[in-house]
């Protein structure tokens, strides 16, 4: 078993002052040496990054977000091509991973399955004050989220399908940051996933404070949308985009099917994706699919929860509270895993 730690960040102010603040945090850390490390041979093989084409399409979906880059390259004297393979969601490739989730009423509960030296240990409360809605979530390439909800009570999460014949677009936690900073509930969210570009394929799973659920399946072909409570790592509309091999994805999608109807509060829905003995907690770490974090996002209470490893109670954050200004005395969430390695937030990679 491996001790990891997830570090809590909190931040309000303009989208360039927070890329500033978060990049002198990340001087701090190995976070940036171990991306390097780990991307710089897909660099050379995948792609040439075009920074006019990458500030053109920012500049269409979400402007801001640019400045938070700028922010980042400023902080870090980095070149502004380098960091936006690093922060701009736009030209890496995305790694096969597991992932579920399972939606109620007022409540949504996700399951992100990765390898966890992918994983940077970085949980962002941010409050922007130059526009934008503000947001709670882990993150993923420093700008995005592996899944969050914002102050309007929308929460997005999404599960990796297929990253085969990939398309000119941003990759899933880019994606996710663009909708929870733009979007208020599940009909804007539609309507932004349906006109940005995907570069993969992947389910995003939409809740809003009324209660509303929605699965679009979304590739760099296509985008459909349909209702559901539960979802795993394979389409039921765009059957053609489906891996070959699905069984694992299937086999945690039926433990959720055949129990959903049953969890009416949140705490079971939490222990179904927690508990390792439950059949949806993965720790195929090996594997790039084992389960990092459990999260839970209660759009109505204002509340977050988060738990690393599994069979854990989670850290409860009050985002309604810090939404009024109240800083959260959560500074670090603790957990451990079945695996070799640890976040690369906490050692450097040799």
């Amino acid at each position: 078993m491996k001790s990891v730690y997830v570090d809590v960040f909190q931040f309000r102010g303009s989208h360039y002052d927070f890329g500033y603040w978060q990049g002198e945090q990340l001087c701090h850390t190995p976070i940036i040496a171990n991306r390097r490390k780990q991307w710089e041979p897909q660099r050379e093989r995948h792609f040439i990054v075009n920074v006019r084409e990458f500030e053109r399409v920012m500049l269409e979906f979400s402007p801001k977000l640019l400045e938070e880059i700028n922010g980042l390259v400023d902080a870090l004297k980095m070149d502004l091509e380098d960091a936006i393979v690093q922060f701009g969601g736009f030209y890496l490739e995305y790694g096969r991973s597991g992932c579920s989730i399972l939606t109620g009423f007022d409540y949504f509960v996700r399951n992100y399955d990765n390898e966890p030296q992918t994983y940077e240990g970085r949980y962002v409360l941010y409050q922007p004050t130059d526009g934008g809605y503000a947001t709670i979530g882990p993150t993923m390439q420093v700008t995005g989220r592996t899944d969050g909800m914002n102050e309007r009570g929308l929460v997005v999460g999404y599960n990796f399908v297929n990253r085969k014949m990939s398309g000119d677009g941003f990759i899933c936690n880019m994606i996710c940051r663009i909708v929870l900073e733009n979007c208020a509930n599940v009909e804007e969210a539609i309507s932004l996933l349906k006109s940005i570009p995907h570069r993969h394929s992947f389910n995003y799973v939409l809740l809003d404070k009324r209660g509303q659920t929605f699965i679009v399946e979304a590739s760099p072909r296509q985008v459909k949308v349909r209702q559901g409570n539960y979802c795993t790592n394979h389409f039921e509309l765009l059957l053609e985009e489906n891996r070959y091999q699905m069984d694992d994805s299937l086999a945690r999608y039926e433990v959720m099917n055949t129990t959903a109807n049953d969890l009416i509060i949140a705490n079971d829905a939490f222990t179904l994706l927690n508990d390792k003995e439950k059949g949806v907690f993965s720790e195929k770490y090996g594997a790039w699919a084992g389960t990092i974090h459990t999260s839970a996002y209660f759009p109505k209470a204002g509340q977050a929860w988060l738990s690393v490893g599994a069979n854990q109670q989670p850290v409860i954050f009050n985002f309604s509270s810090w939404l009024t200004g109240k800083d959260s005395i959560i500074k670090k969430v603790k957990g451990k895993l079945k695996s070799k390695t640890v976040f690369v937030n906490m050692e450097e990679i040799v």
